[in-house]
């Protein structure tokens, strides 16, 4: 998809189509990062560091507690 910039103000903005938007689970009050590698923009929604943190350990004790169960219902 190839998109241009619009003029907003004395700044440009990007618009977001709302079929991208829905994919990556955001909306108009998600906070997105942009960054960059020095010759691409990336546009990353805002990761509740936190949460995912949480989410982790709570993978981690899980699969510690029932690492055989897991594996036997992997094969």
């Amino acid at each position: 998809m190839i998109k241009k910039l619009i003029q907003h103000g004395n700044s440009s903005a990007l618009i977001i189509d709302k079929p991208i938007m829905e994919l990556l689970q955001i909306d108009y009050d998600t906070p997105l990062e942009l960054s960059t590698d020095g010759a691409n923009i990336i546009i990353s929604p805002v990761k509740d560091k936190e949460r995912l943190s949480k989410l982790k350990k709570s993978l981690e004790k899980i699969n510690k507690k029932h690492a055989h169960t897991l594996h036997k219902l992997a094969k």
